[in-house]
């Protein structure tokens, strides 16, 4: 699958045969943008959230971001997710949570919350899948936030890094 400017999915013919061997129960909408294929408007795929399919073509890449900034492409229980208490919850001393405190209001400020969101269901459908990620890389590492979600395996607080040098 690859995306268009809009960032909407296109899908090939082999995209569209993976996805229903991956869930034969899943259902298809029909306003999926395909590529070389002819599509059965009968089918509906429900992955697409309603605000996508709504939205005009003929809006600029700039106010499209704008309308879907929010709107990630996951399961609702995970928008719905209080991902600042999960986080704290994994603390085991002051430390701990005086520095995760700390990085979640930073997240907060510049509306990353539901980036943490989407990077817990991200680890979790990984986990689920059996799928290797990295142990970490870049500036990314200096976040303990992210290290407790799970999307790295290097302790900044055990490193004495300084998050930031990932949140500037």
């Amino acid at each position: 699958m690859i995306t268009n400017i809009y960032g909407q999915p296109v899908y090939t013919e082999q995209d569209l045969f993976d996805l229903y061997m991956e869930d034969p129960n899943r259902t298809f909408i029909s306003t999926l943008i395909t590529k070389d294929i002819k599509f059965d408007p009968q089918l509906e795929l429900q992955t697409v959230p309603d605000v996508i399919k709504h939205v005009p073509l003929s809006l600029s890449i700039e106010d499209f971001d704008k309308i879907t900034r929010n709107n990630w492409f996951m399961p609702k229980e995970y928008k719905e997710f209080d991902i600042a208490k999960y986080i704290l919850n994994l603390c085991t001393h002051e430390e701990e949570i005086q520095r995760a405190g700390k990085e979640l209001l930073m997240y907060e400020k510049r509306g990353m919350l539901v980036l943490l969101q989407y990077m817990k269901y991200l680890v979790d459908t990984m986990r689920k899948h059996d799928i290797v990620w990295g142990v970490g890389r870049g500036s990314s590492v200096a976040s303990f936030v992210l290290f407790l979600i799970g999307i790295h395996r290097i302790n900044s607080l055990y490193y004495d890094l300084d998050i930031e040098e990932f949140l500037k």
